[in-house]
């Protein structure tokens, strides 16, 4: 069999319901974790779903940190039930921020003469949750821009001056977190942003926070990105961990289980995550 460890549903950002990821993931005969963005409300639904269809699967969540000012993200895998309104408490604290930032983002858009509705976009949520992606799919939709990825690199990075981040769960107070409640802190797709030298010093500094693990396969990687990254893992002592990053529709070049079609996780790895917790 094959693994997927980082998926997404419409929860948060992906198109996909629960129940329909279960499915793909019973039809390319994956296991399978569900990693949405700060929520874990999807889990119930995933899990529930998958024991039905007798697919394996891990309840995880992808938490939104900063290490250094920049922002990293953090996956949390093997998460029980009994921790999820905890984990929820502590997302919901800074989604509270991120909105604030995101409406404020909307409003300059809407200044500058980009007809928008924060509300229209609200309401596409599932969970009423908004982040840049959403608003990005409404500016493609309102004929703005002509991709995500353009909405991304012009009117929503940073640098544009119109998007103001908000403060971010630090990162070693995330890992503590998740060690804390017995999940498994995986550090998600780091080579996407910084470079080889900079993830080493990186993890020099932070291993000593209780990290577990790290993604040593995903979307974005090339063959050099994975290599380095498996050395990495041997390194410094950690898990590798993997996935497509899928977003269903949002992202329709990543497919499940295999992504751009570079990804193999097989198996081995699921069990060694898998004794990690036992």
């Amino acid at each position: 069999m094959k693994c997927d460890f980082h998926t997404h549903t419409n929860h948060s950002d992906g198109s996909y319901s629960a129940k329909e990821l279960v499915a793909a993931a019973k039809e390319k005969n994956l296991i399978i974790a569900l990693t949405d963005h700060n929520t874990v409300t999807g889990l119930s639904e995933f899990l529930s779903e998958a024991a039905r269809l007798g697919v394996t699967a891990i309840g995880g969540s992808e938490l939104t940190t900063e290490y250094k000012g920049r922002e990293f993200h953090l996956i949390g895998l093997f998460i029980k039930p009994e921790h999820y309104d905890e984990l929820e408490s502590l997302c919901q604290r800074f989604l509270h921020m991120k909105q604030q930032s995101n409406i404020d983002l909307v409003n300059k858009l809407c200044d500058l003469g980009y007809k928008l509705d924060f509300e229209k976009i609200k309401s596409r949520n599932v969970k009423g949750n908004v982040n840049r992606a959403h608003i990005a799919a409404e500016l493609v939709e309102n004929g703005y821009v002509s991709s995500v990825k353009e909405a991304f690199s012009t009117l929503l990075e940073e640098r544009c001056g119109l998007y103001t981040p908000a403060k971010r769960l630090e990162l070693r107070d995330g890992i503590s977190f998740l060690n804390s409640i017995g999940a498994i802190s995986i550090l998600a797709h780091p080579l996407k942003d910084i470079s080889y030298d900079e993830l080493r010093n990186m993890l020099y500094e932070i291993k000593d926070a209780g990290l577990l693990g790290i993604e040593t396969m995903h979307s974005s990687y090339s063959d050099e990105d994975i290599a380095v990254s498996k050395e990495f893992a041997k390194e410094f002592g950690l898990l590798e961990s993997g996935g497509s990053d899928f977003h269903g529709l949002v992202k329709p070049d990543v497919e499940l289980g295999v992504g751009k079609g570079n990804l193999n996780i097989t198996e081995e790895y699921y069990q060694k995550l898998l004794d990690a917790i036992n």
